[in-house]
């Protein structure tokens, strides 16, 4: 049974097609890889505006769950391996966006944050938070 959207629903059009999507990625529906339908198949199957697609798939990107080559297409994105990093006495982690530059040189997509991790003296080695596993010994 097909899952509808519902332009009068209080959740936005585009939200409701970014849910309707994330949960196909999340289920293994659409696997790692996978294309997902063009922009003009979804407006037509939902019944709803490429705009509005485009939006649903902006947010899935920010999200860090598809990645869009164009003129090729959006494809969920394909996980990285993990890394598990051990965290010493007295290190803290902390969340953030990356800079432009983090974003370079840890090859980031849109919307994936880095682990910022402060040494007890000051000093921080930041890393992809989408490919590292923090524990403690």
């Amino acid at each position: 049974m097909k899952v509808m959207i519902d332009p009068s629903a209080d959740r936005a059009v585009f939200r409701q097609l970014a849910d309707l999507l994330r949960d196909q990625i999340q289920s293994g529906a659409l696997a790692p890889g996978e294309p997902l339908p063009s922009e003009l198949r979804l407006a037509q199957e939902y019944g709803i505006s490429r705009t509005t697609v485009r939006q649903a798939i902006g947010q899935l990107r920010t999200e860090g769950l598809v990645t869009v080559d164009r003129p090729r297409g959006t494809f969920v994105r394909v996980p990285e391996p993990t890394e598990l990093i051990t965290l010493r006495r007295g290190e803290k982690a902390g969340a953030r966006m990356p800079t432009d530059a983090e974003r370079r040189a840890h090859r980031l997509a849109e919307g994936v944050p880095v682990l910022v991790i402060t040494a007890p003296d000051g000093t921080t080695t930041v890393h992809p938070a989408d490919r590292v596993q923090l524990t403690r010994p």
